[in-house]
């Protein structure tokens, strides 16, 4: 992730907890290192076109590391092309076989992700595990879920409680640092939003292990973002979590957009062009629900940290217009053009998108040349 220039430092809520570190590829892990969003394929995996075409979409779309689904042994022997080819680090997903762990670090995977609750034998097995990943110089994540989660731990608590969720992650994690390993990250998801921030809280006390971040099975896209939003920000927003991974039943690229947006909006990221503009009221004399949209869809794949203000009244208008880098403030049939807080013209209201569009490109242009690190897009409305 770039950094901001110093011009342009924004404050956070929070100091990032303090963490060991681990590198997965090329991505650092760990409170050294900015927070990094992930996602999964949903190919087979066996499909080894598909699955290297979907990882691209990916990373161009801003994902840093990818998890791909192991769940059986043709997609097994589909890892070492996927390993080799793609363009992030790409995490194997392991349940159920602990011998898929093994292939997965034979054909060089970034790093494993193992869900003990489900893995036949695991506490047998992870003494081999451990040695097989010190060799590889890869580390492993114990990923625990609601769903799967140890019989012995359900038959105590009960239910996947926070409680519950830890104790697993932490025994887990035992059984490695009997054998000397050490480089582990660890994520205990829950589909309930209160219940998964409880147990990264509760994790987050007890060890200091790197926490990958999630609300498992967050459902559809609109409820999905919220619940993964509110619970993100409960914990990024006090430093908690180094990897996130936003879970959507939609396209995988959804849920990096969403993931993006979670971390900029908490000064996480680097910002890049942000629209910003107003919810309408009674008092909009133009249609800012178009205006907004024609400019997002206009200034779509602009990579420099530019905010832009589409406004439709005079109440806000101006002073939202004249804070941001460009903006307009909209009304009876025209709109004031601002730059960098300047009025420099008034333009009929058929003619804004285009002249918002056409300002914002020569600022950009002059925002690459003075070397400003470009960004991911983001919407905001006020």
């Amino acid at each position: 992730m770039p950094s901001l220039p110093a011009d342009r430092e924004v404050p956070v809520l929070a100091p990032r907890r303090v963490t060991r570190q681990l590198h997965v590829g090329e991505v650092g892990v760990g409170s050294d290192f900015p927070v990094s969003v992930q996602s999964m394929t949903t190919t087979k995996t066996a499909d080894v076109n598909a699955t290297l075409q979907q990882i691209a979409e990916l990373t161009a779309a801003g994902c840093q590391i990818v998890r791909v689904a192991v769940p059986d042994t043709d997609d097994a022997e589909a890892l070492p092309a996927i390993a080799r080819k793609s363009q992030i680090p790409v995490i194997a997903d392991i349940h159920f076989q602990p011998r898929y762990v093994f292939a997965a670090i034979e054909a060089g995977c970034a790093a494993v992700r193992v869900n003990p609750g489900n893995i036949r034998k695991f506490d047998d097995k992870v003494g081999e595990i451990a040695k097989a990943a010190t060799d590889a110089g890869i580390p492993i994540r114990i990923g625990v879920n609601a769903g799967s989660l140890d019989k012995r731990l359900l038959a105590k608590y009960g239910r996947a409680t926070p409680e519950a969720l830890v104790e697993s992650a932490l025994w887990e994690c035992s059984l490695f640092e009997e054998h000397g390993y050490r480089d582990i990250k660890i994520s205990v998801k829950h589909n309930d939003p209160v219940i998964m921030v409880r147990a990264y809280e509760l994790l987050a006390q007890q060890c200091d292990y790197p926490l990958h971040l999630g609300v498992t099975e967050a459902g559809p896209s609109f409820q999905g973002t919220i619940k993964s939003a509110v619970a993100f920000g409960s914990l990024l927003s006090r430093g908690i979590g180094d990897t996130i991974r936003v879970s959507l039943s939609a396209p995988p690229v959804e849920e990096v957009k969403v993931g993006l947006q979670i971390l900029e909006s908490l000064n996480l990221r680097a910002r890049g062009l942000e629209i910003v503009s107003c919810p309408s009221c009674g008092r909009a004399q133009v249609d800012v629900y178009k205006l907004a949209n024609e400019v997002t869809a206009g200034l779509e794949g602009m990579d420099v940290p530019l905010r832009v203000a589409v406004m439709g009244c005079v109440v806000n208008g101006p002073g939202e217009a004249r804070e941001a880098d460009l903006g307009v403030a909209s009304g009876n049939g025209k709109g004031q053009i601002f730059v960098k807080g300047e009025v420099i013209r008034t333009v009929p209201e058929a003619d804004i998108v285009e002249t918002l569009i056409d300002e914002a490109m020569k600022l950009a242009e002059t925002m690459r040349e003075s070397g400003v690190p470009s960004g991911e897009p983001s919407v905001q409305l006020v």
